[in-house]
């Protein structure tokens, strides 16, 4: 499937493709979270919806929980899913080289690419911020980055750095986790992100301060 990134997108992140039904019509594409489904190549393979999906498989070291055995193999598999239209990998995985094989395979197959990077500690200076979007969208299709944001200041240097990357040319996902960034999942649309995640319940949020899909589409359609 199609999913371009040329506008802000709504992913509504889940463990379980069966949601897709609930999420249709609001959200634009699934975040197939691998690493959180029981089952995900045997998910992944009787899925049959109209909404594209986002594979990712993210690993212990970058908040999600997949082993490294495999991991990477499990992505590259995936990307041969008809439905499957972009891959998100990490930034470290990148640079390390370990992501060749995933990256060889999605540009084979036209899928896009995402590279992704995760502050849970706290949030870098906006330079800092601004490099890394730069050095993965060098790579990747989307260059991701989601820090946490320990107090309004946070915030400010996170949609800096969105606006000043955006402006470079670089299509980036950003915001900032945590209550005082939860906002920025709203307005970061407005500097340039271009991705927005959400579950389509409120307890199923794969990340500290996301909003349910739907509240999280209402209030970016009340500000854009």
């Amino acid at each position: 499937m199609e999913l371009g990134f040329d506008s802000f997108r709504l992913a509504a992140a889940t463990a379980d493709l069966g949601v897709e039904r609930q999420a249709r019509g609001t959200a634009d594409c699934l975040e197939f979270r691998m690493d959180l489904a029981e089952a995900p190549a045997e998910t992944l393979a009787a899925y049959e919806g109209a909404t594209p999906l986002v594979v990712t498989n993210r690993p212990t070291w970058e908040g999600g929980d997949a082993a490294d055995a495999g991991r990477l193999d499990a992505l590259v598999d995936a990307i041969a899913h008809p439905a499957v239209a972009a891959v998100d990998v990490e930034q470290a995985t990148v640079a390390a080289g370990d992501a060749d094989p995933v990256i060889e395979a999605a540009r084979a197959a036209g899928c896009r690419l995402i590279v992704s990077a995760h502050e849970f500690e706290a949030t870098p200076t906006t330079a800092a911020m601004v490099e890394r979007l730069t050095t993965a969208g060098a790579v990747g299709d989307v260059a991701k980055l989601a820090v946490m944001a320990r107090e309004p200041a946070d915030s400010l240097a996170l949609l800096a750095a969105t606006q000043q990357a955006t402006a470079a040319g670089i299509d980036v996902a950003t915001m900032a986790m945590g209550e005082p960034g939860r906002h920025t999942r709203v307005i970061a649309p407005i500097y340039g992100s271009r991705i927005g995640y959400a579950p389509v319940a409120p307890g199923d949020a794969t990340a500290p301060g996301q909003y349910d899909l739907e509240t999280l589409s209402a209030l970016v359609g009340a500000v854009s």
